[in-house]
């Protein structure tokens, strides 16, 4: 029985589910929930394929909830970044349905580092989680909002898509 059983998951797995990341010409678009300590909002990503392994895009967040001792203005809950990634969910042979990248991001706050997955269970869609850290820091002002948010850890969850 737990023959049979392994058998029929591993066909169904294999003949109703492509690869999540086809390469080059390869189109995401995420949305989803933005977290850090200081504030939560939301997440847009777009990634388009170079390479077998790479890809490139925007992300943009916009922090909706914030601490009540910042004052923050639209430039602090804004952030805007162009993103290089390294898609080697296909390179760790873990799932074809999971995609693993690891990259860097530039962005009107930081330099910074993401690391995420994307699992698709149809087509053409699936879910993201993605955890963001800042590795250069452009202002260490303290009295500034804009230092608290988007400088430090941050996690965002949601919806991943092909177009």
């Amino acid at each position: 029985m737990k023959n049979i059983l392994l058998i029929v998951t591993l066909l169904t797995f294999s003949l109703s589910n492509s690869q999540v990341f086809e390469g080059k010409g390869d189109q995401k678009f995420q949305v989803g929930a933005n977290f850090q300590d200081e504030a939560t909002g939301i997440n847009l990503t777009f990634d388009y394929g170079l390479g077998e392994n790479i890809s490139v895009g925007v992300s943009s967040s916009y922090a909706l909830g914030i601490d009540d001792r910042l004052d923050a203005d639209f430039g602090d809950r804004f952030d805007l970044k162009a993103r290089f990634n390294a898609n080697i969910g296909n390179v760790l042979n873990i799932d074809e349905n999971l995609d693993f990248y690891p990259g860097l991001s530039l962005s009107f706050k930081n330099f910074g580092g993401h690391i995420g997955t994307r699992y698709f269970f149809t087509e053409g869609f699936g879910l993201y989680a993605e955890a963001a850290f800042p590795l250069a820091k452009y202002s260490d002002d303290k009295s500034d909002a804009g230092y608290y948010i988007y400088n430090q850890f941050t996690f965002n969850i949601g919806a991943s898509f092909n177009l």
